[in-house]
């Protein structure tokens, strides 16, 4: 006669709570792969797009204009690389903490599910960024790889460059994740985001010309980006930028107080919503 032990015999949850989030991420990462072909193909495609119609269609142009100099003394494709590098970073890992974040809560409610067993608020949310991490390297390790095989950087700078694109991505991704936690119902969310935030993101942030270039009056869209702080990093530590090191402090700074008060306004809103 067999004898029933219950589930907490049978499940270790001290392992549970220690590995928590990684199971989470294994999840996200599991239903990440169901799309892996896409994910390559944007991955690859999107900096081959990018560096032959603007990089060097447009940088001819730009090449022509300022003559030898270039932009800051580099040509128009190694100026433009580190700030493409960062937006794909940006874009990835946004991608992993908004979408599932909405569906969680909204469309499939998955989170309540995780939730109902010893999975915290605090490792659901953990597991979630780990995922969206994950996807932010492989995505800046295939961007990078491109940007090498166009010349656009020197292999020796990669590295670097690829931190300080990850930094903003992971910092981006936080904040989306808090701003994604308080939507109850997506009406017209991402196209806010798409419209209001991205683009101008994109456009002011000295992706295509130098910050200073932009007017006074939309300078601040640059200063508040995080795309601008990774794109002058980046700048600095491929080609050698001019950026003081209190400007450098300054930059790595703010992309981790994005990071640190985007991830804990989002711990604190899962475990309220989770609660109800």
């Amino acid at each position: 006669m067999s004898t029933w032990i219950g589930a907490t015999k049978l499940v270790d949850l001290g392992k549970a709570r220690r590995w928590g989030a990684w199971y989470v991420a294994e999840y996200r990462l599991r239903n990440m792969s169901k799309w892996w072909s896409a994910i390559i193909a944007f991955g690859i495609g999107n900096p081959v797009l990018y560096l032959v119609s603007i990089g060097l269609g447009i940088g001819s142009l730009v090449t022509k204009s300022t003559g030898s100099h270039g932009i800051e003394g580099v040509s128009y494709l190694e100026f433009l690389a580190p700030a493409l590098l960062a937006t794909a970073c940006i874009q990835a890992a946004m991608d992993e903490t908004s979408f599932p974040v909405l569906e969680g809560f909204t469309w499939t409610r998955f989170l309540f599910a995780m939730n109902a067993t010893s999975l915290t608020g605090s490792q659901i949310t953990g597991g979630i960024m780990i995922a969206s991490f994950i996807r932010c390297v492989a995505t800046a390790f295939m961007y990078g790889g491109i940007l090498v095989a166009f010349s656009a950087i020197n292999i020796a700078h990669l590295p670097a460059l690829m931190l300080a694109s990850i930094f903003a991505g992971m910092g981006f991704a936080a904040v989306m994740m808090a701003a994604a936690s308080f939507v109850r119902d997506d009406d017209g969310f991402f196209a806010i985001v798409g419209r209001f935030i991205i683009a101008p993101m994109f456009m002011f942030s000295g992706t295509f010309y130098p910050i200073e270039k932009t007017p006074i009056y939309l300078q601040w869209i640059g200063w508040i980006s995080p795309l601008w702080h990774s794109t002058n990093m980046g700048r600095n530590l491929s080609y050698g930028h001019q950026v003081a090191p209190w400007l450098m402090v300054v930059h790595f700074a703010y992309l981790a107080a994005l990071y640190y008060i985007g991830f804990r306004v989002a711990a604190r809103q899962f475990k309220k919503r989770l609660a109800e």
